[in-house]
Parts: structure tokens; C-alpha cells; sequence
């Protein structure tokens, strides 16, 4: 990834905020000179380690053997950004569009399980992370349907991990523009409802200003 240092994301709580909120991951690795994607809600199950599942009728577990590089794509919130909502543009006129967003990079390798403990464990932690996330007191549990009908689903996926080698990531949100630019852009992005853009720029400017 093209990462210009005033760009790179280096701020771990930034990164984790972005891989919970944006959990569909694309799935990148190689097999045989052809690339393998796959899209996938992956779960941190710690700093070093990501948790998900695939369908079994899914070849990737076939083709892929354990250890085999790979990268997880975490992609947030992106806006297209014009040169009009810069104050800035009426004096120079010298302004392009641009786009702003925000992307994580893992890089390491993969694991694969059919353990029943290690699948459940898997669609466990992402259902009961994500149900409490948007429904609370009313979240779904795995124990809320019938148990025969839960060991039907799961002995259809396959469980594996990713221990994560390495993180490159990223933050263009108009860190090169003048502060009054700046502001503007964020101000378009909190009328445009896109708050983890908005967030995300409003910490840049808390940490400018320390």
C-alpha cells in the first residue's frame, strides 16, 4: 500500500476501532500463482490474532495448506471531496478532488480447524460481539434456536485463524490541507452523517493541537 508518512495510521486504538465498526474483511492470499479473494466478517480476538469462519463448501480450507501468507483488508467510512468545499479555492483556484478514507492492513498467516469447540467458539464471539453491539438487552443468542439446529450450521463452516506478522494502516482524511480546509471537509462529513469520518478527524485535530 502507497502510505506517505503524514497518511499512516499509527494510532492502535484508531486501528481497532476501525476493524469493529468495518468487520467485513476482504480475505487476500495466493495458491499456485492466482489470487484467492474472499469477503469475510473477521474478528480481533487479540493484537496478534484475527478469528473468523468460511463455508465448508467453500474450497479455500481445500487449497489453502496452514501457514500460508495472507492479508486482511479492513475498509471504513470514504468520501469523495471536492475542491468547492475548500474556503482556500476562491484565491487560487489551484484545488483538485480528491478522496478520502480509511483502510487497515493485516498481513500473516492462516490456520484452519473443523474442531466443533474452535467453530463455535469462532461464531460465538463475532454473533455475540456484534448482536450486543446493535441490539443490547435484545441481542440474538446461538442458544436462542434449537441445538440440532446450531450443530446442522456448524457442521457446514469450517473455523480458522490469522496470527497477525504485521499492520499497515492507513488515514488520508485531508491531514495536507490548510486548517481551514480542513475544518470544511469535516464539517461535510458530519453533514453527511459519515461520524466515524468526522471522529477520526476531530482526534487528528485534538493531537495537533497538544
Amino acid at each position: 500500500m502507497y502510505l506517505p508518512p503524514h497518511f499512516e495510521e499509527t494510532d492502535a486504538q484508531q486501528i481497532a476501532e476501525i476493524m469493529l465498526h468495518y468487520p467485513l474483511a476482504a480475505l487476500v492470499c495466493q495458491c499456485e500463482g492466482e489470487f484467492i479473494v474472499n469477503h469475510l466478517p473477521l474478528f480481533a480476538e487479540s493484537e496478534n490474532r484475527l478469528t473468523g469462519h468460511i463455508a465448508k463448501a467453500n474450497s479455500l480450507h481445500e487449497i489453502v495448506a496452514d501457514g500460508t501468507q495472507a492479508v486482511a483488508i479492513f475498509r471504513a467510512e470514504d468520501a469523495y471531496i471536492s475542491p468547492n468545499w475548500y474556503p482556500t479555492k476562491a484565491q487560487t483556484h489551484r484545488h483538485v478532488p480528491t478522496w478520502n478514507y480509511q483502510v487497515v492492513h493485516l498481513h500473516g498467516r492462516l490456520y484452519f480447524t473443523h474442531d466443533d469447540k474452535a467453530k463455535r467458539a469462532a461464531v460465538g464471539r463475532l454473533t455475540k460481539t456484534y448482536e450486543q453491539m446493535h441490539f443490547g438487552d435484545h441481542a440474538w443468542k446461538m442458544s436462542d434456536a434449537p441445538q440440532d439446529y446450531i450443530q446442522g450450521m456448524l457442521d457446514n463452516i469450517v473455523a480458522f485463524h490469522m496470527e497477525i506478522d504485521s499492520i499497515a494502516a492507513k488515514s488520508k482524511l485531508s491531514q495536507n490541507r490548510e486548517q481551514t480546509d480542513y475544518d470544511a471537509v469535516q464539517q461535510q462529513m458530519k453533514d453527511t452523517n459519515r461520524t466515524i469520518m468526522a471522529d477520526a478527524m476531530e482526534r487528528l485535530k485534538a493531537d495537533k493541537s497538544e
